[in-house]
């Protein structure tokens, strides 16, 4: 359909201005003056003025895909069709956008870059690796007033149980979240407490004593109040809360600090914990409900649970032939959470830059590379300095970071049953004792879910519209 006129009819709004001074900001070119101009009937355009003209909007005009954006332009900028007329000797705007058109070549200027939506918090992701460590120095602290090694079974079924629980409840909250701020510390009100009972509850046929049971308890507590403050985002009031508990594990070289101090410090910790839990729900529980929320269902976060079972099995059977992995493994999780935000920074930078899909897909491959080597390579050294065997090491590290990937982009299922297979895989050689062996076992299905899970993130992420 055409816009241009097909008559003598005007073919712009017609304005009439209050003064013959040039409003601010508005080129002296686009305002009639007071002087009297007097054209001779039709002699083609004034060609100098024209030049002039395409001088001055050059910029503008260059980007243009037909002349009608330039026609747009020009009436924005206050020409009226006496004006394109009488100073331009065009017989309509069209005729003269069409001329600036094809005058001024094609210029097409890329957009300047976005910001990245998916930049890391790098202390943050930092500090939080940090924080998954401190707690093992209690096991520290309070090693000469028990054996570890001949109660660690209630400590493990607990962690196993709160992990798990910490996992699915953390899950939870975040979608509560998304709905309103005090729904989601209502979640995590009921589902932190409930969680600690639960792990109790789960280690107390394996606790031999009452004092055993009581330290379990503590060890559930602390995990359930801790999480609520990662979830809540308030790392740092939780690494106040543990400052007790450093100190004294601090000092242990140079000095005895005695029965008393080495279990007074871990308690302390925990109240402290718990208190900075309750501090840090204050606020978003005072924060007005959302009426008519609709409560997300319980089966939505089951995967996240059954991959944190999946993932401490794992972790445990690594820890059984290496104590110090658990630690390396530990404070790794950090690294990998400020790669899992860069891999989607990436991600987006290629879904500007690509062309066609199976541009993106190369991409993509890159990507995934890039950022599964920038979380390995660091573990090789980590691995060699304590003592651990390096290549199960790695290949449970793959397993677990591709696994975490897949669950931040919602393949949470995927995820959870590839690590269960693999947690079952292992776990079974090593309880019944069957070939391969426990270690060669770990490390094949460490490695075959790895595998599994990287050519899945290529499948299912190496595709535009996930990232649109």
């Amino acid at each position: 359909m055409s816009l241009e006129p097909s008559g003598s009819e005007p073919d712009t709004l017609m304005l009439r201005l209050s003064d013959i001074h040039p409003p601010r900001g508005r080129p002296r070119w686009a305002v009639n003056d007071s002087t009297l101009t007097i054209r001779l009937p039709w002699h083609g355009p004034d060609q100098e003025a024209v030049n002039w003209l395409a001088a001055e909007l050059a910029d503008r005009v260059g980007p243009a895909v037909h002349p009608y954006e330039v026609a747009a332009l020009l009436e924005a900028e206050g020409l009226t069709a006496p004006m394109v007329r009488e100073r331009y000797g065009h017989p309509n705007l069209f005729s003269l956008a069409a001329a600036l058109y094809e005058q001024v070549p094609r210029t097409f200027p890329e957009p300047a870059p976005a910001a990245d939506p998916w930049r890391p918090d790098t202390v943050r992701c930092l500090l939080r690796g940090v924080l998954f460590a401190l707690p093992g120095l209690a096991y520290l602290l309070t090693a000469p007033l028990w054996n570890v090694r001949e109660h660690a079974s209630p400590l493990i079924v607990a962690g196993l149980v709160s992990w798990a629980w910490g996992q699915a409840l953390g899950h939870r909250a975040h979608l509560r979240m998304a709905t309103g701020r005090r729904e989601g510390a209502r979640t995590l009100l009921v589902g932190a407490p409930l969680g600690a009972l639960v792990a109790t509850a789960a280690a107390a046929p394996l606790a031999g004593s009452g004092l055993l049971l009581l330290a379990t308890a503590a060890q559930s507590v602390y995990l359930a109040a801790a999480g609520v403050l990662l979830v809540l985002a308030r790392e740092r009031l939780l690494l106040a809360a543990l400052s007790p508990l450093v100190a004294g594990a601090a000092v242990l070289p140079w000095w005895e600090p005695g029965d008393l101090a080495r279990a007074e410090l871990p308690t302390l910790t925990l109240v402290a914990t718990i208190f900075a839990a309750a501090w840090a729900l204050r606020e978003p529980l005072a924060a007005p409900a959302v009426p008519g929320a609709a409560l997300p269902p319980v089966l939505s976060s089951l995967p996240y649970g059954l991959f944190g079972l999946a993932a401490g099995v794992l972790v445990l059977l690594e820890a059984r032939r290496e104590p110090y992995a658990v630690i390396v493994l530990t404070v790794s999780m950090g690294p990998a959470e400020w790669l899992l935000y860069r891999y989607r920074g990436l991600s987006v930078a290629a879904l500007r830059a690509a062309r066609t899909p199976a541009g993106f897909l190369l991409r993509s491959v890159d990507n995934l590379t890039l950022c599964l080597l920038g979380y390995l390579l660091p573990l090789w050294p980590a691995a060699l300095l304590t003592g651990v065997g390096p290549v199960a090491l790695l290949a449970l590290g793959a397993a677990l970071w591709t696994a975490l990937l897949l669950q931040a982009f919602g393949a949470a299922w995927l995820s959870a049953l590839v690590s269960l297979a693999a947690a079952g895989g292992a776990g079974a050689v090593t309880l019944l004792d069957l070939p391969p062996g426990p270690v060669a076992a770990l490390t094949l299905c460490s490695a075959a879910a790895a595998l599994c899970l990287y050519a899945s993130v290529l499948w299912l992420l190496g595709r535009p519209a996930p990232h649109a």
